[in-house]
């Protein structure tokens, strides 16, 4: 006989990890919406607000930004899949897991996959990147912005011009960026980004922001094969055949453009979500947002080296939304997360790879990039530290986050 649990209610938690993070109270409110149908005028009334919305987040004019269904590996999959053609040469700098992500979702899609790599820590010159795209001659560069697990921020702004000299399509990772760090997609030359949710943007995964350049529609659209409005099978062994269905961004631009052909039923509560994620934004003000985080950051910043943490990597390059301290010699770092966890109830983040077990992520972003949530956190965090032996200054952390606020403009 099957047990019936009782209705879902969850602990409080205050999300101040590397994502995912605490949603917008609206957001949540938008997502207890009525349903309507794919095709109810309020329906496609509110799947063209999103793409505007999302024009403003992403800096962009291009008619081709839309939501892809599901986390933000689906946005990477659907970008990956449906511009790279089997055969191709694809590159991509790693710094961190996500560049890794990207070379492995890229030999799926049977590319020619280059890598060049760096120190978790660091990020990468421009010089570095365009030399490697010399050698290569890659037709796509998939260059991660913000990687999560090592909280490095990528610099952009030089990338696209490269990769519009050598001819190459210019794909950017922006799941743990986009909204708390500074995304031009058209100054920077984007021609594909993805996003998700669940990070700086403020809501729960499930849904992936993404804008894609005339230039790469133009290869989506190539790739189609259409017969009086009915789509065909194609040939498989065809290098312009996308494989996948689900992830074809050519059915789902068209599943979001003027004749709606169907592909699939919107997923309407993470629509609404989406939409009121960019809502917020744009009413905040997208520059006002990314201030907000900015100093979020700098105080948690400020807050943790006042404890007497180390800061990992490169601090010049580190994202706003998230900062990695080393564990303090003797702590067990997951026994103090749980703590941290089961007696505050505030969520932080261990990591991957080579610093899986070495460091602890602290983020600050969406709705947690605020006052009160960085200092809750680093009262915690001053309380349990001390409670495994470290010599920490008593307020230390919090009083030097509450600097920093009383200088922000």
């Amino acid at each position: 006989m099957v047990t019936i649990p009782g209705p879902i209610d969850p602990p409080p938690r205050l999300l101040m990890g590397p994502g995912p993070i605490s949603a917008y109270p609206s957001v949540l409110r938008a997502m207890s919406a009525p349903l309507v149908g794919q095709y109810d005028p309020f329906m496609t009334a509110a799947m063209a607000e999103t793409q505007e919305l999302y024009r403003g987040v992403w800096a962009t004019s291009n008619a081709a930004t839309l939501l892809v269904d599901g986390t933000s590996r689906a946005g990477i999959e659907a970008a990956m899949v449906s511009l790279i053609r089997p055969g191709d040469r694809v590159l991509v700098p790693v710094f961190g897991r996500f560049g890794h992500l990207l070379a492995e979702i890229a030999e799926r899609a049977m590319a020619e996959v280059h890598t060049i790599e760096t120190d978790w820590g660091q990020v990468f010159p421009p010089s570095v990147i365009e030399e490697a795209i010399v050698r290569v001659k890659p037709a796509l560069l998939g260059l991660v912005q913000g990687d999560t697990s090592t909280t490095m921020n990528q610099p952009l702004d030089e990338i696209g011009a490269i990769c519009s000299r050598h001819g190459v399509l210019f794909y950017s990772d922006a799941t743990a960026s986009l909204g708390g760090n500074d995304f031009e997609a058209d100054a920077w030359g984007l021609d594909a980004a993805t996003a998700g949710l669940q990070k700086c943007l403020g809501g729960p995964s499930g849904s992936s922001p993404i804008t894609l350049s005339e230039r790469a529609v133009a290869v989506i659209e190539s790739r189609k094969k259409i017969e009086a409005g009915i789509r065909e099978p194609g040939d498989p062994a065809s290098p312009d055949f996308v494989r996948s269905n689900y992830f074809d961004l050519g059915m789902i631009l068209d599943y979001w453009g003027p004749r709606r052909l169907n592909h699939h039923t919107e997923a309407t509560s993470m629509l609404y979500a989406a939409r009121e994620c960019a809502r917020i934004i744009l009413l905040e003000g997208r520059d006002a947002v990314i201030e907000r985080h900015r100093v979020a950051g700098a105080a948690m910043l400020a807050g943790v080296e006042a404890l007497g943490l180390v800061v990992f990597g490169d601090v010049a390059h580190k994202m706003s939304n998230v900062v990695a301290v080393e564990i303090p010699e003797g702590v067990p770092g997951d026994i103090a997360r749980a703590a941290l966890l089961d007696d505050f109830g505030i969520e932080i983040g261990t990591s991957f790879g080579p610093l899986h077990g070495r460091v602890w992520r602290i983020g600050t972003m969406g709705y947690n990039a605020r006052k009160d949530a960085v200092l809750t956190t680093l009262a915690a965090l001053e309380t349990v530290l001390a409670r495994f032996g470290v010599a920490v200054p008593a307020g230390g952390g919090v009083d030097a986050a509450t600097g920093v606020y009383a200088e922000a403009p």
